[in-house]
């Protein structure tokens, strides 16, 4: 029960920064993008704050050695790089350009009930299942 009540902390933490950041407007990440146009870059300012705090807080966990919650760190991802990563990136890259969402703050505009964020992540759980569909018959 502890987990699933830090997950929740964790959950709406996340999603009240995307709302204060203006993280959950599409229009944000697509003028982000845009930068030969209306271009935004608090985008920008949002990725150096949410570094500003993760970088000291992951040195301190690797120091204690644990997570809150005293369980072991998971071991590192492979640093490989290989056609399924990049295949992988181009696709969040393309999608993320054409919608202006990325998975968080695009569950966070579920709440919105928007039928852009509601074909969006229909699209998304429908890709994430073709994905681990063809990795398992290639």
């Amino acid at each position: 029960m502890k987990r699933v009540a830090h997950a929740a902390i964790a959950g709406v933490l996340f999603g009240a920064g995307l709302a204060i950041s203006g993280m959950t407007d599409p229009y944000k990440v697509l003028n982000f993008l845009d930068v030969a146009g209306d271009w935004d870059p608090s985008l920008a300012l949002v990725m150096g704050a949410a570094l500003a705090v993760s970088v000291p807080g992951f040195a301190w966990l690797r120091r204690r050695g644990c997570t809150l919650d005293a369980q072991p760190l998971p071991a590192p991802p492979a640093r490989n790089v290989d056609a399924r990563l990049l295949g992988g990136s181009v696709l969040f890259g393309v999608g993320w350009g054409l919608a202006g969402y990325c998975p968080g703050p695009a569950l966070a505009n579920l709440a919105h009930g928007t039928t852009q964020a509601v074909v969006f992540v229909a699209a998304m759980l429908a890709g994430s299942r073709l994905g681990r569909f063809a990795v398992r018959s290639g």
